[in-house]
């Protein structure tokens, strides 16, 4: 690429022609930080809908979360909206049953994505681990939240988690819908509703270059794997990853040494003392010691449960979405992020990136090789299954 096109326009090309995905322009994409903000806005947008909600989630709990998204899409169903709603079978296994009926009851259509009880056994372990809202064809959301109360608040605490979503006005809109109706087309309902789907042109809403990228929940490689090698390939100057989980396979694990190897700045901002699932803290513990002699700086989130999902590289392009930094996200589950060209919204995701890092504390690369036989033999164990995580 000639020196003198712009570094998004580089980074577009570079992708759109490795993925074969077209960004789209004319976007309108809006960061929201933590509970506080995006709750409010996802039941802002679907008590606003008037046509059609289609709603689908990994997660969903018990709580007052779920019982507030529930009784409001029973409510629009109610009103005639047409609501179509996906249950990741194995993520939303303990969601309050009641909720379920409440929604069908109303005229909602509710599917669990490969019930346990039916999937074939090759399938089972290939899970929907998508999060996507879409109303009215219009407005879109995608991100890392669940429909659980562990999310509720702004990360003041362990009781409040710490996640990002985006909020999406214009053709980046599509992307979404068609992650959703992938999903959709595996239950057997009908894929559309001629008279209630309307397929308009997206108008423009806003600046943001988007490119939305889908994984597969298949065995092998998948786009979203392709999305963050690349990323990782392109950057030139740093690259600053927020994760849940972080167990890559071997080959991204390697990409990412070489990438720092290089002299690009790569920092991974990870789950501290709140972590969710301490095995899987346990096994992103074993692959410490090469990340760090390569010169990746470790961080560990001391507030709360970090449960974001975001990559940002040069100040330039942006990957939010449902992927973790893990073999399961890379080439197992289905996942959607979306790409953003844009060093405004960028910029405020780097904000957030320093806010979380000043509540952070950094992995020692001096002192790490010197922990305890019993945490070594800890690590080993989990890193076995790490693969499956």
């Amino acid at each position: 690429m000639p020196d003198d096109v712009p570094r998004p326009v580089h980074f577009r090309r570079a992708l759109e022609g490795l993925l074969g995905v077209p960004a789209t322009e004319g976007n309108s994409v809006e960061v929201l930080r933590n509970g506080d903000r995006i709750f409010p806005a996802m039941f802002e947008a679907v008590a606003a809908a008037t046509s059609t909600v289609d709603f689908l989630t990994f997660v969903y709990w018990q709580g007052s979360i779920g019982r507030e998204m529930a009784e409001l899409l029973a409510e629009r169903a109610r009103a005639g909206v047409r609501v179509r709603v996906i249950l990741d079978a194995f993520g939303a296994f303990s969601m309050d049953r009641s909720l379920v009926d409440r929604m069908t009851a109303a005229g909602a259509q509710v599917e669990w994505f490969r019930p346990m009880n039916k999937a074939k056994f090759w399938e089972s372990n290939h899970r929907s681990h998508r999060k996507v809202l879409i109303c009215d064809e219009d407005v879109a959301f995608t991100g890392g939240i669940g429909m659980a109360d562990e999310w509720r608040g702004d990360a003041r605490g362990p009781g409040e988690w710490r996640d990002t979503h985006f909020r999406i006005r214009g053709p980046a809109v599509d992307g979404l819908r068609a992650a959703f109706v992938q999903n959709w087309a595996e239950t057997g309902r009908p894929l559309l509703d001629r008279g209630i789907d309307r397929f308009p042109v997206q108008p423009v809403a806003g600046a943001t270059v988007a490119q939305v990228v889908r994984g597969a929940a298949q065995t092998g490689w998948s786009d979203v794997a392709t999305l963050v090698r690349a990323l990782l390939a392109l950057a030139e100057e740093r690259v600053r990853i927020t994760t849940a989980y972080f167990v890559p396979d071997d080959a991204t694990c390697a990409a990412l040494a070489d990438t720092a190897r290089r002299g690009v700045e790569v920092d991974v901002l990870l789950p501290g003392p709140h972590i969710d699932k301490r095995y899987v803290q346990l096994a992103s513990q074993s692959q410490y010691d090469g990340l760090l002699a390569a010169g990746v700086r470790l961080w560990s989130y001391q507030v709360s449960m970090l449960h974001a999902k975001i990559i940002t590289v040069d100040s330039t392009v942006a990957s939010v979405g449902s992927a973790n930094f893990t073999s399961r996200s890379l080439l197992l589950d289905d996942e959607v992020n979306v790409v953003v060209f844009d060093p405004e919204v960028v910029g405020i995701l780097d904000a957030d990136f320093e806010a979380d890092l000043a509540a952070s504390e950094p992995v020692d690369p001096h002192a790490w090789p010197d922990r305890s036989l019993a945490q070594r033999a800890l690590e080993a164990v989990a890193g076995l299954g790490g693969r499956h995580m």
